[in-house]
């Protein structure tokens, strides 16, 4: 062993992770630039993978594992089926959807299988000779399937997990300022 350079202890890999830690933490609020961040790291991979021309066993394995976080995401946490959960009628209560798989863990998660998939390809060991049309065909055919019976959950139990920021209820809400707003109305209609 060389002089001076010493093995990482615990205590030096838990301040790494101490690290790591805190500074997933910070990204928290930055959800925009985190899937931007994604986004980028995925057309990475998928150029080092049209580079590479190999690997494809890899990219399967990813798409499989993504999908599968997709379904965490779009699934509310309790089952309607097992669990009355969600409200079926008007008059129920209003109960927000909660999802299996909150954003920022189904980002995480894909991020780091991301990266662990870039680190993999600068290995021949994981480049396996496969005909990569149908491990495609099989990929498509297993998203389109997948969704459509997500989708029929969804219609069947009356739920939609994608929002779009606060809702908004139009004409109810919105209050016209002081006295000079009627006027100017009535000015305007003239």
């Amino acid at each position: 062993m060389m002089e001076g350079t010493e093995p990482p202890t615990e205590g030096t890999l838990e301040k790494v992770a101490t690290m790591l830690t805190r500074l997933m933490d910070k990204t928290t609020i930055w959800v925009k630039t985190r899937w931007v961040l994604l986004a980028v790291l995925m057309l990475t991979f998928a150029v080092r993978i049209y580079l590479v021309e190999g690997f494809y066993i890899v990219t399967y394995g990813l798409g499989i594992y993504v999908l599968n976080l997709l379904i965490g995401f779009l699934s509310p946490a309790v089952d309607p089926e097992e669990d009355a959960g969600l409200p079926t009628k008007e008059r129920e209560e209003f109960r927000p959807f909660s999802r299996k798989l909150p954003e920022f863990k189904f980002w995480r998660s894909a991020f780091y299988a991301v990266l662990t998939s870039i680190v993999m390809t600068f290995f021949s060991v994981f480049d396996l000779p496969v005909f990569w049309p149908i491990l495609l065909a099989y990929f498509v055919l297993l998203v389109c399937l997948t969704l459509k019976d997500r989708i029929r959950h969804m219609i069947k139990h009356n739920y939609v997990p994608i929002s779009f920021g606060k809702q908004t209820y139009g004409e109810l809400t919105q209050v016209k300022a002081g006295a000079n707003a009627e006027k100017g109305d009535s000015k305007d209609s003239k």
